[in-house]
């Protein structure tokens, strides 16, 4: 599970002592739409030894190479397109300060951010502002060596196919619909499912093959398509003679070279796990694989390589392909290595019904990052932290790792900084201080508690499906998660374990919080839409009921201040008191499988917006200026080379463009056709 950044961070927010940030460092790099490109440092990089830089590096190739993954998996036409786009603009010779252009440049920037034509969050297809008429002028200048034709397919073929599924509104509109009261495969515009396969014909056919009562049960359609064949229901399975074989081919032999200079036996182990399952496909090996890397927490450099999160998937089932690549920031590791030590007094102290309690937390472990290479569904958003395997049984049994991404966080905070959200949003200036003296290490810690013991925490009850949520899944299990670490915040534990020195230092996280899921996150919706991203409907369904459930007492209000609307809170302790309700409900939903009761959470908070307080929201950012979404480039790994030509070594260089990376990418990186 990964956990998503929630909002701008305040606008003046004190870093933790162990960050190290060169102030001169540039990290604003693209700005479009509603989407702002960073670059990130990559701090400590070289206190690490060449060997261990090696090995980032062939990790790194690893993660690149299987770039072409996400973008079929987001959209069967999305490799087609992208080359198609990227040849129009690198073979551009017209005006380039022609409307059509600068709008056809817009739109190539906006399908490199989503992987694809449709938006990374709201999954929403973009509209082009370029005329159709530009588009077909544009195709009909290039050669033919530069379409991207299947066999046998002509230019025209090639236009009339094309042409509806970017133009088209009513052509593959939404890449991920979640709407329970419709068929959310057939609705869903991703490639994860073949023409003409239903919800129900793929429920079928997984629950076929699930066995209720195995206590190590497979995470059916993690890594394969489905699709229907003569009107039977088959699975195209992703392996190196599968589905993705060429890409697969390529992650396999970076991953090789990477297993040769391993820190120790036990990552040489797990690696070489990780490929007889890319190997294969087996997802038993890739379960021996999990554990494998749970356990395994000496070395400074790890990585995240494959089929994982299930966002993207309206039944939350197939992963989409990602990669990142990390070595260990040490001084900040301290305090996470403090909170996963103590695991189970959390478990053991929380408000959740004792049934779904485990008796023995195994296995936590948790640790501060670099991140040195992001990819796939990873890249350019990304996660600011990560809790996995995602198996329950495997977490229960063996332990998780989870990981706060700090050098990401830092760059967003410090792309923030002057932004002036705090003036605009905050409600007085003692809120403001508090934000600003507590909000980062506060926030931070929101994402350890999050990773490391709220996505640890609970178990299933005996014969539950770990599926049984379906399309609500992704969104409850998120808000368990965060009101985990929402009711520890405050907690006298973390001033015991010299983890916080302030009591009140948790009010920054609450207000925020509130103010997020109330109000400022509605500037990534547009007007007339439903929130349909799990994270943001795991926000809202919180703040939303902790709205209503504590109106009695006025315990969090909406005010109106010289005709603006601010979140109040008024009573702190009572807050905490209602998330922990709300915690002990959704783990009950959770460990039953109440699918029912679930879904009636999202449908009555998540999804549904206030229309007048979402305009003012939208209002009151465009007097800002601050983007709604933003994301990364990577820094460019450049080897250097010995006498004999063998890597010795691997140096960092940042100065690279968006559009020159994403092109770059596409020329070194392209494994699957056109």
């Amino acid at each position: 599970m990964k956990s998503i950044l929630a909002t701008m961070l305040a606008s003046s927010i004190a870093l933790t002592a162990s960050a190290v940030v060169d102030k001169n460092f540039d990290y604003h790099v693209d700005r479009f739409a509603d989407i702002e490109v960073l670059r990130y440092e990559v701090p400590e990089f070289d206190r690490l030894t060449p060997q261990q830089r090696i090995m980032i590096y062939y990790l790194s190739q690893a993660a690149q190479a299987g770039r072409d993954i996400i973008w079929d998996q987001n959209g069967k036409y999305n490799l087609q397109i992208r080359k198609l786009l990227e040849n129009i603009y690198t073979g551009f010779a017209g005006n380039k300060n022609s409307k059509d252009y600068k709008a056809f440049e817009k739109y190539m920037k906006q399908v490199w951010f989503g992987n694809g034509i449709h938006h990374h969050y709201s999954t929403d297809k973009f509209t082009p502002e370029f005329s159709e008429a530009f588009f077909t002028e544009q195709v009909a200048l290039l050669p033919d060596s530069a379409l991207p034709l299947q066999p046998g397919q002509t230019r025209e073929e090639l236009i009339s196919i094309l042409t509806p599924v970017i133009f088209d509104p009513t052509v593959m509109p939404k890449r991920v619909f979640q709407d329970g009261a419709y068929d959310v495969v057939v609705n869903s515009a991703s490639n994860l499912y073949g023409e003409g396969v239903t919800q129900k014909e793929v429920e079928d056919f997984y629950n076929s093959l699930k066995n209720p009562n195995d206590p190590e049960p497979i995470s059916y359609g993690l890594n394969s398509r489905i699709v229907k064949e003569d009107g039977k229901i088959k699975e195209e399975v992703y392996h190196l003679n599968g589905l993705y074989g060429p890409a697969i081919a390529k992650i396999i032999y970076w991953l090789d070279m990477a297993k040769s200079v391993a820190e120790n036996d036990a990552q040489k182990a797990y690696i070489t796990k990780l490929i007889d399952y890319y190997v294969t496909g087996d997802l038993k090996l890739f379960d021996e694989y999990s554990i494998l890397w749970a356990e395994e927490t000496d070395g400074d450099v790890d990585f995240v390589n494959g089929f994982i999160e299930s966002y993207g998937d309206p039944l939350g089932m197939t992963g989409s392909w990602e990669s990142y690549v990390n070595f260990k920031n040490q001084a900040s590791t301290k305090r996470t290595e403090t909170i996963a030590s103590n695991a189970q007094w959390f478990e053991d102290n929380s408000p959740m019904d004792s049934r779904f309690k485990k008796d023995k937390v195994k296995g936590v472990s948790a640790k501060v990052i670099n991140a040195a290479m992001l990819a796939g569904d990873a890249f350019p958003s990304t996660a600011i932290g990560i809790n996995l395997p995602n198996a329950n049984w495997i977490r229960a049994a063996h332990g998780s790792k989870s990981v706060t991404l700090e050098n990401i966080t830092e760059a967003y905070d410090m792309a923030s900084h002057g932004n002036g959200f705090n003036e605009e949003f905050v409600i007085d200036a003692p809120t403001s201080k508090i934000m600003d003296d507590y909000l980062y290490i506060t926030d931070m810690l929101h994402t350890d508690l999050h990773e490391c013991l709220g996505h640890a925490s609970g178990q299933l009850l005996p014969g539950v499906d770990p599926d049984a949520l379906k399309e609500n899944g992704s969104a409850l299990e998120e808000a368990r998660a965060d009101l985990f670490a929402l009711y520890y915040l405050p907690d006298n534990k973390l001033i015991e374990l010299g983890i916080l020195d302030n009591p009140d230092a948790y009010k920054a996280e609450y207000y925020k919080y509130m103010l997020n899921g109330l109000m400022t996150q509605l500037n990534r919706i547009e007007p007339g839409k439903d929130i349909e991203e799990a994270h943001m409907r795991n926000r809202q369904l919180i703040a939303a009921w902790i709205l209503d459930h504590g109106k009695k007492d006025k315990v969090v209000e909406l005010v109106k201040k010289n005709g603006k609307t601010y979140v109040k809170i008024n009573d702190y302790k009572k807050m905490r008191g209602l998330i922990g309700e709300l915690l002990a409900e959704i783990q009950r939903i959770k460990s039953e499988g109440d699918y029912e009761a679930g879904a009636a959470l999202i449908n009555k908070y998540a999804v549904k917006v206030n229309q007048n307080l979402h305009k003012e929201v939208l209002d009151r950012f465009a007097t800002l200026d601050i983007p709604p979404y933003r994301g990364f480039i990577n820094p460019v790994m450049i080897p250097v080379l010995g006498d004999n030509g063998e890597i010795v070594d691997v140096t960092l260089q940042y100065g690279e463009t968006y559009p020159e990376q994403m092109l770059r990418l596409s020329n070194d990186f392209k494994t699957l056709g056109y």
